[in-house]
This record gives C-alpha cells, sequence and structure tokens, in this order.
C-alpha cells in the first residue's frame, strides 16, 4: 500500500488512508462495509464521497501471497452509488488481507485495507429427536471434538500475535423443507440456542451469539417438503462480524449471556 503521511482514519471497520488531494474541493471519503465482504462470491461493495474512477484490489493470503490483484472501471457512476467489486482468486487459499484503493473521476484516490477474519470450525452435526431442540447425551461427543477444534483455532491465533476486536462464535441454525416455515424457523433458533448454551457451559469464555435461519438458506435448493439432510445444519463460525446467509432474511443474534 502506498505511504501516506497522514494519519489515519477508520470508516465502517476498515482503515481508510486519507486522499491524495489533485484539486480543491471536499476530501474524497470511501466506505467498505465489512459486513458486505463476501468471501464466499469473491466479492465487496465499496462507496465513494465523489463521483467514482476505479478500484484497485489486491487480495492476500496469510503467507503474503498475492490471490488477486485486479482493477475495475466505474467512471460514470455518481457519487454514494454502491460499486461491486469483485475478484477471480488464484487459489482456494483462507483470505487474510485485502487493499482496495478507490479513485475518483479527478483521480484523488483513498487506500483502504481489511483484516476479515471468517473461520468456520469443523464439526459433525448434532442429531436432534424429530421436533426437539435438547441435546441427548450420545451427542455430547461431537460437541466436544467442536469445542477442542475451537481451542485449536484460538491458540494458532494466538500464537502468531493476531490481534482481532469483537471475535465472536456464531451459531447458526438451518432446517430442510419439511413442514412449515414459521416451525422451521423456530426450530432452527431452539437448535441454535442449545448449542451456544452447550459452548458457553463448557467454558468458552469468548461473546456467543445464536440465530435460526430454518429453511432460508439451504446448502442444496430444494422444493418445498423435500428431506434433505444436507440442509438440516448448525453452522459455527468464529468472525469479527456477523456471518452473512441470505439476503431475503435479516438475523437477529441473540447473545448468550
Amino acid at each position: 500500500m502506498s505511504r501516506i503521511t497522514a494519519a489515519a482514519l477508520v470508516l465502517a471497520g476498515a482503515l481508510a488512508l486519507p486522499h491524495r488531494a489533485l484539486g480543491a474541493g471536499s476530501p474524497l471519503k470511501v466506505q467498505v462495509d465489512k459486513s458486505k465482504v463476501d468471501l464466499k462470491q469473491h466479492r465487496l461493495e465499496v462507496k465513494m464521497s465523489h463521483p467514482a474512477g476505479k478500484v484497485k484490489i489486491e487480495v492476500y493470503a496469510e503467507d503474503e501471497a498475492v490471490l488477486a490483484d485486479e482493477e475495475q472501471d466505474f467512471t460514470g457512476r455518481p457519487a454514494g452509488a454502491p460499486l461491486i467489486v469483485a475478484w477471480t482468486p488464484s487459489s482456494d487459499a483462507a483470505v487474510a488481507r485485502i487493499e482496495v484503493h478507490a479513485y475518483d473521476a479527478h483521480g484523488s484516490w483513498v487506500g483502504v485495507e481489511i483484516a476479515p477474519w471468517f473461520v468456520p470450525i469443523p464439526h459433525e452435526d448434532v442429531n436432534f429427536k424429530t421436533g426437539s431442540a435438547e441435546i441427548d447425551d450420545p451427542e455430547t461427543p461431537k460437541l466436544e471434538a467442536a469445542y477442542a477444534k475451537l481451542g485449536e483455532v484460538l491458540a494458532k491465533d494466538q500464537a502468531h500475535g493476531r490481534m482481532h476486536p469483537g471475535i465472536t462464535l456464531y451459531i447458526a441454525g438451518h432446517t430442510d423443507t419439511v413442514g412449515s416455515a414459521a416451525h422451521n424457523l423456530k426450530l432452527s433458533q431452539d437448535r441454535a440456542r442449545s448449542i451456544a448454551s452447550w459452548f458457553r457451559k463448557r467454558g468458552v469464555k469468548l461473546p456467543i451469539s445464536f440465530e435460526g435461519f430454518g429453511e432460508t438458506s439451504p446448502e442444496v435448493k430444494t422444493a418445498d417438503n423435500v428431506d434433505e439432510p444436507r440442509n438440516r445444519r448448525v453452522d459455527y463460525v468464529l468472525s469479527d462480524g456477523p456471518p452473512t446467509y441470505s439476503a431475503a432474511f435479516k438475523p437477529s443474534w441473540k447473545r448468550i449471556p
């Protein structure tokens, strides 16, 4: 990233460096909302306070390998317009850092550095009895294994001396399409709460939030009333921001005390 001697500003959870002025007028401001950084679809959203010019993006892995180095032209887009910036990664390596340089129509620019942190915890899904959110004793070893994985991830991160403000363990429940949508939403919420509560009682000190998404975010799209085991799942995610699943469903994450 180009070095600029002026002090840094914080905008929308991303580090924004002051613009290089090429003329009079209000300073260029750039916003990158971390909640709209989609690492699966390889895209993010940028907004500028001036009419847009272009956006350059560089994506790095943890070993500093360059996963993408691309430029997109947004000439003609008005100030404040959401600019969807996409990239094609060179490998499946996890993203450790993204650098965005946003240029307005006159050539002024702002550099934004994003350090997304989104780590799914590998686990075997707990099997619940039909219509139940109670965790049966024979299922506990699955949660113990996930608890151990969680500890490994946190220990590795600490060993590397990283700082990730606002890290939370998110528990997201999902169902298939058998039954009514309302019933599935409530059931997924109850099951996510049960698992989140188990982690708290087991000794996880991090903030823990849970939400149920019912049948709104299937792993495999199906018709209504289709029994699809892959859609009956609960995700365990360590992240510095709420995970995004479906634009059609607005989650209301609840915190486990």
